[in-house]
């Protein structure tokens, strides 16, 4: 599959995967930024993309930094439809209590194109059952 993407900043820096069996790619800052201890930051990345139809782009968080630093992605996955085609901007969480620096060029989440599906929506009386039915939240136990 071939991407067509485009800098909104000269700084931008390209996606690219890290190694031949990666599922995912590396988004970088366009900038410098802090992340507040317990706080979020909108970070860009100068960049664009034309998904093509019938694919996302989910923007998922780095495990380094989840582990290392506690840094992950506020709505994971982040979803960028293939309709859009303004700059994508990744929002992060610091979940740490220490304040987080990100400067211009880090690796701060990744990417992964994944195929969709529309479904049609048909209003019904009743639903068909099951053995779970509306049990949720734990009720199928918790071992």
């Amino acid at each position: 599959m071939k991407i067509n993407i485009k800098k909104t900043h000269p700084d931008a820096i390209i996606p690219k995967y890290q190694t031949e069996g990666a599922a995912g790619f590396d988004f970088c800052a366009l900038g410098d930024y802090i992340v507040p201890a317990g706080g979020i930051e909108l970070v860009k990345t100068g960049l664009s993309m034309a998904i093509e139809g019938g694919y996302e782009l989910q923007i998922r968080p780095r495990s380094s930094l989840a582990l290392k630093h506690r840094i992950s992605v506020l709505n994971t996955p982040g979803t960028i439809d293939s309709d859009y085609r303004g700059e994508i901007m990744i929002i992060l969480i610091n979940h740490a209590d220490v304040d987080f620096a990100i400067s211009a060029g880090d690796r701060i989440a990744q990417g992964v194109i994944s195929k969709t599906h529309q479904a049609d929506f048909i209003e019904v009386e009743e639903l068909d059952s099951t053995p779970r039915g509306a049990g949720g939240f734990g009720s199928s136990g918790i071992k």
